[in-house]
């Protein structure tokens, strides 16, 4: 029997009590920058056993303006901006080039919460770049070098022989360069924190870049 995609839609509900505790958020408390609040979030999200939570998505553009999204892995936070990176060749980095401006929104439902963070992107030095990669994972350098991201391929047999040979060498070079590898980092403009609330009484608190500073307001849900 085929699948009854409305009907199973229906059945879903979100934040389910067994799996999801949607503590209070007063955002009068909130610190005067985003930062703080989101390594808080974060380290919240963390205990609380959310699965992979340093995983965001992320939204780009090409020269055209149509969008893109796609799901990478958090590389860092501080007050250079927010850290991710992928090839340059690849369509994400493609994307980066012609229109250097991004957004990402981290979700962890197991506690009704989302941060989304935009702002223009830019290039880290190579050095940074290659510093990153080296302090990761064999699996990492290795998916690295197999490079050819986003291009077409032709068999899965060739990703096989690929990626056997780009293991042989990141085992043996564990500081085998890869030139395309980039860090990219994102300088926020404007950061949003969304908490769920049981009544749909949401709150959403964004912050806002000035040149005076951060400025902090209220959205309705």
């Amino acid at each position: 029997m085929a699948t009854d995609l409305h009907e199973l839609l229906r059945s879903l509900r979100v934040w389910d009590p067994q799996v999801t505790r949607l503590p209070s958020f007063d955002p009068t408390t909130a610190p005067a920058a985003p930062l703080p609040l989101f390594a808080e979030w974060f380290a919240a999200a963390v205990a609380a056993g959310q699965t992979e939570p340093h995983t965001v998505s992320l939204a780009t553009s090409d020269e055209d303006g149509l969008p893109d999204v796609r799901i990478v892995m958090l590389h860092g936070a501080d007050e250079t901006g927010w850290s991710f990176a992928s090839h340059a060749g690849s369509r994400k980095g493609r994307h980066l080039t012609a229109r250097p401006y991004a957004a990402l929104c981290f979700y962890w439902p197991v506690l009704g919460r989302q941060v989304r963070v935009r702002g223009p992107v830019s290039a880290a030095p190579s050095e940074e770049a290659q510093g990153d990669l080296h302090a990761r994972s064999t699996g990492a350098l290795a998916a690295a070098l197999t490079g050819r991201q986003s291009e077409i391929l032709g068999s899965v047999e060739e990703m096989a022989r690929a990626s056997e040979s780009a293991w042989e060498r990141a085992r043996s070079e564990p500081e085998a360069p890869v030139p395309s590898w980039t860090l990219y980092r994102l300088r926020p403009e404007e950061v949003e924190f969304f908490q769920g609330d049981e009544a749909r009484r949401h709150v959403r608190l964004r912050y806002r870049s000035t040149e005076a500073g951060w400025t902090r307001e209220l959205l309705w849900p």
